[in-house]
């Protein structure tokens, strides 16, 4: 019987830390890896929700870039981790959705060695083109690919990578070939593709909405089901000469697996309310992002679909890794 007591005592005591150091969380600043070089939706997002957290709890949330092979060595730092909620990173459909596919030897497993906080955003492709091409409509496009034979260049954020794969996708089903130019992150082969270096590219809205609303891209389709509010004018490519195409980008947050599970509910609901403020809203509704917020078996269960979806799309492609 004593030894029942000491062991229920310890019990006792633990779930009193546990409440404890979720009620006090965090007294410390927060890292938030963004596994890409800045420039991209990744990071726009994740700067985003990491000022908002500080706004709450008066603790800095510091965005860190670890870019570099294809997301892997961002998403892997995070990995290795102490679960203590002061490290989360920003996932996404080509670190969680098509790295398990494209790498053998991946150097983190997407779901055992994570815990799921919450799906932030859904971002919608857009397919943009270099404004001296001349191109005007998806269907252009096709036809330019088709009389050049692939040598019409497109740019993406790396082999594999989710502007990569849905270039692919958008080949197998029109039936046409373009050439891949990879590069070392979104923001790169944005900036690339406005020098005129390469001629089209699919990425996502938060990253190409401030080169369409300057003119310095021109947008010719989008990939959603529907056309967007944001550009209502603007068809979506299946709808443009693609027929079925659709492929989405998606954001979310996760924190190294044993993570105390009221501190993972805390960052959810946290994370939940900011992206229910009228100001956040509107910040993602002017760049086409739809704001989600889920609970974390929710997003849990996105990661092991989209796994299944991509890992077809991800073989087509023969992307290696860099």
């Amino acid at each position: 019987m004593k030894y029942v007591r000491l062991v229920a005592l310890a019990l006792g005591s633990a779930a009193c830390c546990g409440a404890a150091s979720a009620q006090n969380y965090p007294v410390k600043p927060i890292r938030l890896i963004a596994p890409f070089p800045p420039g991209g939706s990744t990071d726009l997002l994740a700067r985003v929700i990491a000022q908002k957290l500080t706004d709450a709890w008066g603790q800095q949330v510091i965005v860190e870039n670890r870019g570099g092979a294809g997301g892997t060595i961002g998403v892997e730092l995070a990995a290795r981790a102490a679960p203590d909620g002061y490290t989360i990173v920003m996932g996404h459909i080509g670190t969680f959705g098509a790295n398990p596919t494209l790498y053998p030897k991946l150097p983190y497993d997407a779901i055992k060695d994570f815990a799921p906080i919450t799906l932030l955003a859904m971002v919608p492709n857009g397919m943009v083109v270099h404004p001296t091409l001349p191109v005007r409509s998806v269907k252009d496009l096709l036809a330019v690919a088709r009389a050049k034979l692939g040598n019409v260049l497109y740019g993406s954020g790396g082999s594999g990578s989710a502007a990569h794969l849905a270039m692919v996708y958008f080949e197998l089903l029109a039936k046409v070939k373009l050439t891949h130019v990879p590069y070392k992150g979104t923001g790169p082969a944005i900036y690339d593709l406005i020098a005129g270096q390469t001629s089209t590219m699919i990425t996502g809205m938060a990253a190409l909405m401030p080169h369409i609303k300057s003119q310095r891209l021109r947008i010719i389709g989008v990939g959603t089901a529907k056309r967007l509010a944001v550009l209502p004018e603007v068809p979506t490519i299946s709808e443009a000469g693609v027929p079925g195409y659709e492929a989405t980008q998606w954001y979310g947050i996760l924190a190294p697996a044993g993570t105390p599970r009221d501190i993972v509910m805390k960052l959810n609901a946290e994370m939940v309310r900011a992206l229910r403020l009228p100001d956040v809203r509107e910040r993602l509704a002017g760049d086409g992002v739809v704001p989600v917020g889920n609970t974390p078996e929710e997003f849990g269960a996105h990661i092991k679909s989209e796994i299944a979806r991509w890992a077809p799309v991800v073989k087509a492609s023969g992307a290696k890794p860099e």
